[in-house]
């Protein structure tokens, strides 16, 4: 089979390449090979990070995962013929370098009249239908105040931009790939199961946190009472939406915003009795860094560390969770941290 991109230039692309090597036949885990690299070449063609060392383990079925959720596939982690023709699709429009008035990969019959988010991958300004008002209705619900017009138009762009750093998207281009549709989705419908508390309150020998395979933090045994219960409060909603104001109006929420996240958090071991907005987040506790927790505010953003990890609503494309190994850049924000911890 050829992708798109090749047919529009005339030529073989790493697209097309590795869309004629997956071919048409189920890959599920356990799976290893040539076929495996190239469903991994084109899930990071739609945007994910991915490893594509041609073995179908559970990071491949996570990332198989997303791209269903954002194409409104049967979420299973399974590459069936369905999923792997619209990968392709999704992978050849996103390579395209003349994409058609419609733009975005083809979803069956109904591609010329596009009805649910993920008919299209990607998304781009100058497109216009069904999706993108649900794209445009999408955003809304996560905070953020576009029109619902059915128009990819300038105003929306900046929308979709903004959208973009607040997950620290690798490109902020205004354009939405696979992963950030995915993320768009979990954003508003939700991410994986509850969390059960033996999950949430599991503990790693040692010091320092870990981060899960299931995106969960693992509490470090040695902390204290208090960095334990922070660290379970926040797994509870780990994985649930971002929604503008969230776990502001009661701590049983849909969803939570940045600073609702925190406070969500700090209350599980007693050490907020009302959620902080982020700015009064700067003055909160005591000035510095902290032994186990830190809290980092400014006028529009809070995150904090616990235990060496991050929790963060920023970001969460990488493990799908507001849990991260990695860091981020403290410049701008000043540092707090509870009493004593």
């Amino acid at each position: 089979m050829v992708s798109s991109a090749a047919s529009k230039t005339g030529g073989t692309t790493p697209t097309a390449t590795a869309s004629a090597a997956v071919g048409t036949k189920t890959l599920r885990r356990g799976d290893r090979g040539p076929r495996v690299v190239a469903l991994q070449q084109l899930l990071v063609t739609v945007g994910f990070k991915t490893k594509t060392d041609g073995v179908y383990g559970s990071g491949t079925v996570k990332t198989v995962r997303k791209f269903q959720r954002a194409s409104t596939l049967t979420v299973n982690g399974v590459a069936s013929s369905e999923t792997l023709e619209r990968l392709k699709q999704a992978a050849g429009s996103a390579t395209s370098t003349q994409a058609s008035s419609g733009g975005g990969a083809e979803a069956g019959a109904q591609s010329l009249r596009p009805q649910h988010l993920g008919d299209r991958i990607p998304l781009r300004p100058g497109m216009s239908g069904q999706d993108v008002r649900v794209m445009q209705s999408f955003l809304r619900q996560a905070g953020f105040k576009a029109k619902v017009t059915g128009d990819f138009d300038r105003r929306t762009v900046r929308h979709v931009k903004a959208f973009e750093r607040a997950n620290e998207s690798p490109a902020v281009d205004g354009t939405l790939d696979a992963n950030e549709l995915a993320i768009l989705r979990a954003d508003v419908e939700g991410g994986d199961e509850p969390v059960d508390d033996a999950d949430a309150t599991r503990t790693t020998p040692g010091e320092k946190a870990k981060l899960g395979s299931d995106g969960l933090a693992i509490a470090p045994e040695s902390a204290p009472d208090a960095v334990k219960q922070v660290i379970a409060a926040g797994n509870r909603i780990a994985k649930k939406p971002y929604i503008y104001g969230g776990g502001h109006g009661r701590w049983n929420d849909n969803g939570y915003d940045c600073s609702g996240s925190v406070s969500y958090a700090l209350h599980g071991a007693g050490l907020l009795d009302a959620p902080l907005p982020s700015g009064p987040m700067m003055s909160w506790g005591q000035a510095g860094v902290g032994d186990w927790i830190t809290i980092y505010a400014n006028g529009g953003h809070a995150y904090m560390y616990v235990a060496g990890l991050r929790f963060d609503t920023s970001g969460r494309g990488k493990s799908g969770s507001r849990w991260q190994s990695d860091s981020r850049s403290n410049g701008g924000f000043t540092a707090r941290h509870p009493k004593d911890l």
